[in-house]
């Protein structure tokens, strides 16, 4: 596969120098407001928002090869960061539709890929509730939409990023009989949108096992779901569906169990390209900032939260260059 000269470009921006993608995430909005007012006890404002963001930029930035924000509130953000890394702009809207079933996705109102490009943005990235089980009118209008942006960021030459979250109506994803279910869904999305068709560069997949149900792993919570074996099974059976560059989403857990799963992912072969790593990083820093301020939360995030990253990065040293899938060839240094 060949990228054109252009997403090439935004491509190796966001990746080290070696073709690994080993970006922060800082782009959550309504959950993020959610937990600063909870800790808090009041009102969260814009200006609190956009210092929290510049503030995980700042610091965290020269450890990473990119950072992934929001047009919305992460704009004066994106200004702050490290001249190392590469900006990835989120165009979806935060949350889902709550009227109606299968958790349908929205744009922002007053962007486009054309603007996030003119933002400075090097990759676009869209954030999508899937799960091949939906009813296929649901799958449908989720198909199109993709398509859609694929399309869009095609005529912008700006490299597009995808990332899938499953989902269970009416299940407790966080429970058992959910994680069950879960190697299957995340097998089934990457198959669906590694076709052609949707224009995506990069999947943004979730690992494909729940650790906490993982059997002799430090993460194992009591209950099984699948031994280590079987979890590393699942791990291939997810990466060979992928024809794409595909890298791996914290969804909210703890540094110690991403890193864990990031070790797993090494011990089973699977060649994935990196990792876009946000509340594992910075989440313990969030009533630090909400309880003591914004020079408190430096220092945690000088200390903490470098710390946290950096048990990412040596874990990140399992995964594997993305430049063979697009035919790209790596920079001889000294050469």
């Amino acid at each position: 596969m060949k990228l054109t000269p252009g997403k090439l470009a935004g491509l190796k921006r966001v990746s080290t120098e070696n073709g690994v993608i080993a970006a922060a995430a800082m782009d959550q909005r309504g959950s993020l407001q959610k937990s600063l007012a909870k800790e808090k006890g009041g009102e969260v404002t814009s200006a609190m928002m956009e210092e929290f963001k510049s503030l995980v930029t700042e610091v965290l930035t020269p450890h990473a090869s990119a950072i992934l924000l929001d047009p919305e509130w992460g704009l004066p953000a994106s200004k702050r960061r490290s001249k190392n890394a590469g900006l990835l702009l989120a165009y979806e809207k935060t949350g889902y539709d709550k009227t109606g079933p299968g958790r349908l996705p929205d744009l922002l109102d007053h962007w486009s890929a054309r603007r996030l490009k003119e933002a400075g943005a090097d990759c676009v990235k869209i954030l999508l509730y899937y799960t091949a089980y939906d009813p296929k009118n649901i799958n449908e209008t989720k198909h199109a939409w993709v398509e859609r942006i694929g399309d869009e960021c095609r005529a912008n030459n700006i490299p597009f990023f995808l990332e899938f979250v499953g989902y269970e109506e009416g299940a407790d994803e966080k429970g058992l009989e959910y994680a069950k279910k879960k190697p299957q869904i995340v097998t089934e999305s990457v198959r669906e949108f590694s076709k052609d068709r949707y224009g995506v560069d990069v999947l943004k997949v979730e690992v494909p096992v729940n650790m906490k149900f993982v059997e002799g792993t430090k993460s194992f919570a009591g209950q099984k779901a699948y031994t280590k074996k079987e979890a590393i099974d699942h791990f291939h059976k997810a990466a060979a569906a992928a024809t794409k560059p595909f890298i791996y989403l914290s969804a909210g857990v703890s540094n110690a169990e991403f890193s864990e799963s990031l070790e797993l992912a090494g011990e089973s072969g699977v060649k994935f390209n990196g990792v876009l790593c946000g509340r594992a990083t910075w989440k313990d820093g969030i009533p630090v900032y909400a309880k003591q301020g914004a020079a408190a939360f430096r220092k945690w995030l000088e200390t903490e939260g470098v710390k946290n990253i950096e048990n990412v990065n040596q874990k990140l040293k399992a995964a594997t260059p993305w430049f063979p899938i697009y035919g790209v060839e790596p920079v001889l240094v000294n050469a």
